[in-house]
């Protein structure tokens, strides 16, 4: 099973200490950055095994493999020297490993290394991508059989993200370490076991005295708690995000906390897509069971399906796919998600006489136009295309009007209940307003389909007008549970909705 490594990239050696205790038991192993330490406290490293009380990785990485040692290379094997030498006859006061690059040909170090039991990490850093032939580049980088071979690439798509679980199951024979770097790579980080990966690396963010480790890199709270990391086996059921950007999703602590609290053999994991055919294509390679899909895919993605509900053909939109023998089968939970949460927050069973205004005609706003209808609601489609926003009140008889001035004028008629549906003022771009024109007079009801922030700009401003105002989190909630039931083919557990902290 992948163990994971906590790298360590404090400036000096007691906060790698504190760090380290902290998350002590999350750790398998963990790497100590020297090039990160203060230079006073590079002299210090002999001990540190000792102190850590567990494997340790010395690593001195050079800047231009994304580390920060700037010095001339006889500095950086005077350090590698310092941190080997007089080793104890107990192993665990040395370093279990050393992490030289391709081009480290210092034999006195290794066989120092080697013979005090300290296992040698061959690595090659790619920033500019993934190569083509990564499993040859691989074979070739091993000197000697017992060491292990580390490759980090950058894959710039998710197309590249493909060609290394492909390379890995070239790879056979030996240890290895393969992980790709930056947003499209983390899936390869959660997924270690998947790529037989002899470890995964993560690291403690958002502190000032410590540097990010490497691109992607998981807090490693994260990578066990809410990715299940140590649970994740070969028999593993794989589900997944479709999205892009995929900035902000609550989906997977979800998904993964119930798989937690029932024992279920099961990880869910957010994959970028920048091209929906490179996820369908990463989907079948790594055989995910399930996926919820969000923006921009909720409509792309008909085409591809084998078969698909009838919500799913009446709304034209799509945010549940399940595999099937056949391809794959799409439903729609967000229609049932939305409603469910309206009506909570109304405290009503239908919509009869209220009239509505709905920004945006993605899907989101496709599910909410087809249940205010439904529920005998009257509604006002606001769009920056106004095509768009026609196609989706035909079938309604709803009005159309473009998201302006006008626009916003002719809200005032339609403002019994404001339902904001677009990614505007979602994390990270927090700052927008879907209708920075419309003047709330504090009797809407305002529902904003965004959840992270938690009160998006739009949300503020009807808020401090007066107006009642829920965002998109019951909701979030609501339509995941109607997932959880199509991924699983089992009802959620109704004990565990109280128990499941986002």
């Amino acid at each position: 099973m992948a163990k994971m490594c906590l790298c360590l990239t404090g400036k000096t050696i007691a906060r790698n200490l504190e760090i380290l205790n902290s998350y002590r038991k999350y750790a398998d192993l963990a790497e100590l950055r020297v090039d990160c330490l203060e230079p006073d406290e590079r002299f210090q490293i002999r001990r540190f095994p000792e102190q850590a009380g567990l494997p340790v990785i010395l690593t001195i990485r050079r800047e231009a493999d994304g580390g920060f040692f700037s010095g001339g290379e006889g500095s950086r094997v005077s350090l590698f020297s310092r941190g080997l030498a007089y080793a104890e006859a107990d192993r665990r006061k040395n370093y279990a490993y050393l992490d030289i690059e391709e081009d480290f040909n210092v034999p006195s170090i290794e066989e120092a290394a080697r013979t005090f039991g300290t296992r040698i990490i061959r690595s090659f850093h790619n920033f500019g991508g993934v190569d083509e032939d990564l499993a040859g580049r691989m074979d070739k980088l091993r000197h000697v059989g017992d060491e292990i071979v580390k490759a980090a690439v950058y894959p710039k798509s998710l197309s590249d993200t493909i060609r290394i679980y492909r390379e890995a199951k070239k790879i056979q024979g030996y240890d290895k370490i393969i992980l790709g770097m930056g947003r499209f790579g983390a899936n390869t980080r959660i997924l270690a076991e998947k790529l037989g990966s002899y470890l995964s690396y993560a690291s403690v963010k958002g502190n000032g005295d410590s540097p990010e480790a490497a691109p992607g890199q998981l807090d490693p709270k994260e990578l066990a708690e809410v990715y299940r990391f140590k649970k994740i086996k070969a028999s593993t059921k794989l589900l997944g995000i479709l999205g892009y950007p995929l900035h902000a999703t609550s989906s997977p602590p979800f998904f993964n906390h119930a798989f937690t609290e029932e024992n279920i053999d099961a990880v869910y994991v957010p994959f970028p897509a920048d091209t929906l055919e490179s996820f369908l294509e990463i989907a079948d390679e790594l055989r995910l069971e399930g996926v919820s899909v969000t923006v921009p895919y909720k409509e792309q993605v008909l085409p591809f399906l084998a078969r698909s509900s009838e919500n799913v053909q009446s709304v034209g939109a799509c945010n549940t796919m399940v595999r099937t023998p056949e391809g794959w089968m799409g439903y729609n939970t967000d229609i049932r998600g939305f409603s469910d949460s309206l009506l909570g927050f109304l405290g009503r069973k239908d919509l009869a006489g209220r009239r509505i205004s709905i920004i945006g005609a993605g899907g989101a706003a496709r599910a909410a136009a087809f249940e205010i209808s439904r529920l005998k609601g009257k509604a006002l489609i606001l769009n920056r295309t106004l095509a768009r926003a026609k196609r989706l009140a035909q079938p309604y008889k709803f009005i159309c009007a473009n998201a302006d001035p006008e626009g916003a004028e002719l809200m005032k008629k339609y403002s019994d209940i404001i339902i904001q549906t677009t990614s505007v003022g979602m994390e990270p771009d927090v700052a927008g307003d879907p209708m920075p024109d419309y003047k709330f007079t504090g009797s809407e009801k305002v529902m904003d389909l965004v959840y992270k922030p938690e009160k998006t700009v739009f949300m503020k401003r009807a808020a401090d007008a007066g107006c009642q105002v829920i965002n998109g989190y019951d909701m979030l909630i609501i339509q995941a549970i109607y997932q959880y039931n199509f991924f699983m083919g089992t009802e959620f557990p109704a004990q565990l909705r109280s128990r499941i902290d986002l």
